[in-house]
């Protein structure tokens, strides 16, 4: 996600901001067999703005473990009244989130099968997050079980990944999905305001939504099937290996498309003087991270703008664009950002909520070398970097004054962060020095050359520090842990560059 570029600390600004051919198909379709199979059947209420649903998982144990549940997250409960630990929205964004002042949204589970039979579930986490399913038998490694679920949703009046505003309906982290399961446990971080709260495996989709025929639809995957009545639209949609399923619909939204390669992109929007030229900076974003990091496997990729209260946000082939930004040099750059997440968390993932500085820092340094790649833009590298570095040091300056000293780790739990600020300073910011720290080490050149590897080796599945350390060590023919690691520590300084 792209942060909007308003984030204020006592006035302070953040100024910054290979597959081809058949082996692309073949990669997808070998992705797609380690992964669950997800169906979701849905009609969407748009008069009371609610939502319901049937789900049935074929869900596989990639893990070495034998399993007797299977955890799922519950993220639109983060939008309750009564959240209290993992709420969606920070006081200082209620603002801005619910311009209409708040308004509740909810997931209610009503009923989980697993096999043929009923099972008594339970709704646990600190704020009703996690929805625990028993199963009927012990679940072996490399074995699948069906896991049907129904449940129904209650959409707030909020410009959020989940949520309603004057001109879009967003439906981001909707419906329930499995907890990754790491070293013996499933990991079930709750929502945070700070960032993106996320964590899932590659899985394939089969989602089938009814909604008012009045309303057009942008989508993770691609649309196999539209079948429309006087009033309502049905739509069913596929995709394979994705780490996650979004939905955005509106009345206003117009749409223009081009192709480039193997995939078609599509510009959703309304009220764009400038819809060709952003529908041409989605282009530029796919060609230049399909050549500089590796092919791009999907056959689609929709740029939506819609109500959101940050700059944007990355889903699998989709991307929100908050109608926000208004400035058009910044409407770009977010578009560019939000495309580069396509490689940096969605195909190669990570704990967003314990290594937040991977994606982002690697989204934003891969945004800076775009605009050395097309000069047309009128901005370098050098200045996005040097941007970064005043930025930075700024934010430092600040943070000292206030606090008299502080926490400048990188490598730290999403809920570890004191403010919005400081995890945009520690994941965006310091991610991109950080990496740009190590390409003056190497050179731009090979820089390349180990971003491409690292996409490679771990392209559809998730990633740790250690997987990047070792990626970017294998191919640099430098030992860059201990450098690294200083940076994630925070025990790097700038003090040294501030001349």
């Amino acid at each position: 996600m792209l942060k909007k570029k308003f984030l204020s600390l006592f006035s302070l600004v953040v100024v910054l901001f290979v597959f081809a051919g058949c082996g692309e198909t073949n990669a997808l379709e070998s992705a797609s067999k380690q992964g669950s199979d997800y169906k979701i059947t849905a009609t969407l209420d748009y008069t009371n703005k609610t939502l319901s649903a049937s789900q049935n998982v074929c869900y596989l144990n990639n893990s070495p473990n034998e399993l007797n549940e299977v955890k799922f997250h519950l993220y639109p409960n983060a939008f309750r009244e009564d959240a209290s630990v993992y709420r969606a929205v920070s006081t200082t964004q209620s603002s801005r989130a619910y311009p209409n002042g708040f308004s509740e949204g909810n997931i209610a589970i009503s009923k989980v099968k697993v096999g043929q039979n009923e099972v008594d579930f339970a709704i646990t986490g600190e704020d009703e997050n996690i929805l625990s399913v028993p199963l009927n038998d012990v679940l072996r490694s490399g074995h699948s079980t069906e896991i049907s679920i129904d449940f129904s949703l209650t959409i707030p009046n909020c410009h959020h990944r989940f949520g309603y505003g004057e001109d879009t309906l967003n439906l981001g982290n909707w419906y329930p999905i499995a907890c990754v399961f790491e070293s013996g446990q499933f990991v079930t971080d709750g929502y945070s305001p700070n960032g993106d709260p996320f964590y899932s495996d590659i899985s394939n989709y089969d989602v089938t939504l009814t909604y008012p025929a009045i309303l057009k639809i942008a989508s993770t995957g691609e649309i196999v099937e539209n079948n429309t009545s006087s009033s309502q639209t049905t739509t069913k949609m596929t995709a394979k290996a994705v780490r996650d399923f979004a939905i955005v619909l509106s009345e206003k939204f117009e749409v223009i498309s081009a192709t480039t390669g193997n995939t078609t992109v599509n510009y959703f929007y309304y009220d764009d003087e400038n819809a060709t030229q952003h529908l041409q900076t989605s282009i530029d974003a796919v060609n230049t991270f399909n050549e500089m990091i590796g092919e791009y496997p999907y056959k689609q990729l929709n740029v939506v703008k819609t109500n959101f209260l940050q700059g944007g946000m990355e889903y699998p082939n989709l991307v929100y664009i908050s109608d926000d930004v208004d400035v058009n040099e910044e409407y770009n750059n977010v578009i560019i950002h939000e495309i580069a997440h396509q490689w940096w968390y969605g195909l190669v993932g990570n704990n967003e909520c314990e290594y937040a500085w991977i994606d982002e820092g690697l989204a934003e340094y891969s945004t800076a070398l775009f605009y050395d790649k097309n000069p047309e833009y009128n901005k370098t590298s050098d200045q996005v970097l040097s941007s970064a570095l005043s930025s930075y040091l700024l934010f430092c300056d600040v943070y000292r004054e206030v606090y008299d000293s502080f926490d400048t780790s990188m490598n730290r739990n999403i809920h570890k962060f004191n403010t919005e600020t400081e995890y945009v300073y520690l994941t965006y910011v310091k991610g991109v020095l950080m990496f740009d720290s190590i390409s003056e080490m190497i050179g731009q050149n090979k820089m390349e050359k180990v971003l491409q590897n690292f996409y490679e080796n771990n392209v559809f599945t998730n990633v740790m520090p250690s997987d990047l350390i070792k990626s970017f060590e294998s191919v640099a023919h430098k030992k860059l842990a201990s450098y690294i690691m200083s940076w994630l520590d925070g025990s790097v300084v700038f003090e040294e560059l501030r001349g």
